[in-house]
């Protein structure tokens, strides 16, 4: 009853009151990003959800367009703005994703959205996590994030998946809040995000 009524319909009602709440201070972010970044305030990027569904992931723009002579993007750390680094700190970086909640796109609580291109990299048990809908945090994050191994993150997540419950996700929501306010596991060691996964490591 949890996961298919009350889970849902507090999603969407959190995340109203949380959009309503927070209007002036996302506008305040969103115009220094405009002018940080030239114009660009938001990233948004396909990703899979519930069934491997793919939608538009909706997050504040942290990094610059900056490239090397050949096209290519230079490396995240170096494309980190200021500005950027400290809204990431803060987790501030995913407050639009609240809007993917009220388009029921995601959870307030899952497994993260990762990129499409790793759907084929899962094996059986990986897979599992697409069995919910993704979460703006979930119980990888609050166990580590960024810091920890791509197999342990996967492992978490599907954990999740095999025991989500009402006290479980009040758990992980006052966790979340303690690791924002610590600046726990954002950034993987000498790099701005997570390592990419290829299935191993």
């Amino acid at each position: 009853m949890y996961i298919n009524y009350i889970k849902p319909i507090s999603d969407f009602v959190l995340a109203v009151i949380f959009v309503i709440a927070t209007a002036p201070f996302l506008l305040l972010v969103a115009l220094l990003l405009f002018i940080s970044n030239q114009g660009k305030v938001f990233f948004i990027q396909g990703r899979p959800g519930k069934n491997e569904k793919i939608f538009k992931l909706i997050k504040f723009k942290t990094m610059n367009d900056k490239s090397d002579a050949k096209g290519n993007f230079l490396p995240d750390e170096e494309r980190l703005t200021s500005l950027g680094k400290l809204i990431r700190k803060l987790s501030i970086d995913e407050f639009p994703q609240f809007f993917n909640v009220l388009k029921g796109d995601m959870s307030l609580i899952g497994p993260r959205p990762l990129l499409p291109e790793y759907l084929p990299l899962y094996n059986e048990r990986q897979k599992k996590r697409h069995l919910v809908k993704p979460g703006i945090t979930g119980w990888a994050q609050v166990n580590g994030r960024n810091s920890i191994s791509w197999q342990e993150k996967l492992e978490l997540d599907v954990w999740y998946v095999e025991n989500i419950s009402f006290l479980l996700d009040l758990k992980i929501i006052f966790m979340t809040v303690k690791k924002i306010f610590l600046r726990e596991g954002i950034s993987s060691e000498g790099m701005a995000t997570a390592p990419k996964f290829n299935g191993r490591n």
